[in-house]
């Protein structure tokens, strides 16, 4: 009985099972003979004016000391770290940044492009866009602007309206602390409210 038992099991070592094995041999090894260099990669994608990486659906949030400093939000990132001299990142479809001052009031920047260049920290947004301190109730609306992240400066050299409290200012030219509390402006038409002093 039990040797009637042993031949009903299948052998393993069947030709179909050793040709399947060798083939599955064959097709691990050709995986890992396929390896490219990261450098050759990157130079590829850099030739081609293709991104290294992509990333939808961005949100992101930095923190110090367990407060929240500044949120990112973005429908679309394009990683551009493999080029060599400038490398940047752009965000084709817009984003958002909102930063927190130490009272929690806020800043927001909305725009629909931007890029930001890795070696300096400058960023340039464009096409509607909108700076709000909410801790002042100002907004400035422009089409275009730069900022220096590193001195928490930005400046354009386009048409830009500034709203505040009291006044509406359109002008060609401007340039401010980030926070738009320190402001420069040029060519400046409108209204603008000035307080006497006794």
């Amino acid at each position: 009985m039990k040797q009637q038992e042993f031949h009903k099991i299948k052998n393993p070592f069947t030709m179909k099972n050793k040709i399947l094995n060798i083939a599955a041999i064959l097709l691990v090894a050709m995986f890992f003979s396929c390896g490219n260099d990261l450098k050759e990669v990157q130079d590829f994608l850099a030739e081609k004016n293709l991104p290294i990486g992509v990333a939808k659906n961005i949100y992101t949030i930095q923190t110090d000391s367990g407060l929240v400093k500044t949120k990112l939000i973005a429908p679309l990132l394009h990683d551009f770290s493999n080029r060599e001299d400038h490398p940047y990142t752009e965000f084709p479809e817009g984003l958002m940044v909102v930063t927190y001052d130490k009272n929690g009031d806020s800043v927001v920047l909305i725009a629909d492009y931007s890029i930001t260049y890795t070696n300096t920290n400058i960023s340039e947004v464009k096409n509607n866009v909108n700076i709000t301190n909410y801790g002042d109730d100002s907004k400035l609306i422009t089409d275009q602007l730069f900022w220096d992240a590193n001195e928490h400066y930005i400046y354009t050299e386009t048409k830009f309206t500034l709203i505040t409290k009291t006044d509406t200012i359109h002008g060609e030219g401007f340039e401010s602390s980030e926070d738009l509390s320190k402001l420069n402006m040029k060519s400046v038409s409108g209204t603008i409210y000035v307080k006497d002093n006794p």
